[in-house]
Formats: C-alpha cells, structure tokens, sequence
C-alpha cells in the first residue's frame, strides 16, 4: 500500500494541471486558479470550522470545487470520506477536507477530486482537451 497523501501532494496536483497560476490569499495561503477561477484554496482559519471539542477554528482546512451539488452531496455525505461542508458554504459547489484527514483518501483519490476541481473551474475549450488527452 502506498503512503498517504500530504499537502506537498495537493499542492504538486494543482500545479500539475494546465493553465493554473497560483495566487497568495491574505495571509499567504495558496489559491491555485484556472482561467482567473479558483479550483483548489487553502482556508486561512475561519469561525465556521471548528474542532466540536475545544472550539478552535481548524487552520488545516482545503476547498475543493466540485462540478454540480449532486458530486457535493455524494462526497460530504458518504460517512467513508472525509470531506464535508459548513453553512457558510451553502449552495457553493465546494466541498472542505482538514489536511490532518488526508490519510484517509488515496493518492488516487486525491489525484481525481483535484482534477475534478480543475475541471469544474475551466474553460469548456481546456476542459475539452484535457479530457480528451486523458481519457
């Protein structure tokens, strides 16, 4: 079995994708973008994840954007993934993952919610040719 993906990972996935550009959010987090639109963004702490048991906000938490509210509902609400979601992100076709949870997806599995992302993100020309590139 290999090991479990980190965060070098997400960031090296990102950069692995066409088109992208990487932005520095407020407090130089990484906001990597296709096309001027962001598809993968490192959280800088927010009061709407937090740990239910001490109260502190999680400073650990990447968004993923995802292609439609059903490929949403599916990974937040299957009990074997770790991704989930907060008020604040309702009806945002995103989905949230704490980096301390990374070991409970495969490099697979991180490699397709990444391209995911920058699939939902792209333009339908680069979306186009990169599916046909790859499938």
């Amino acid at each position: 079995m290999s090991e479990p993906p980190t965060v070098d990972d997400v960031h090296a996935l990102a950069l692995a994708m066409p088109h992208v550009t990487v932005v520095e959010g407020p407090k130089g987090n990484a906001v990597y973008q296709v096309g001027g639109k962001s598809f993968v963004f490192f959280r800088t702490p927010r009061p709407d994840a937090r740990d239910p048991d001490t109260g502190e906000k999680y400073t650990d938490v990447i968004m993923f954007w995802v292609g439609s509210e059903e490929d949403k509902d599916a990974l937040v609400h299957d009990p074997s993934t770790p991704f989930f979601t907060t008020p604040h992100f309702d009806g945002h076709l995103s989905v949230l993952l704490r980096a301390a949870h990374l070991d409970q997806v495969s490099r697979e599995e991180l490699a397709e919610i990444v391209q995911d992302a920058w699939l939902a993100r792209a333009s339908e020309r680069r979306r186009t040719r990169w599916l046909a590139e790859h499938s």
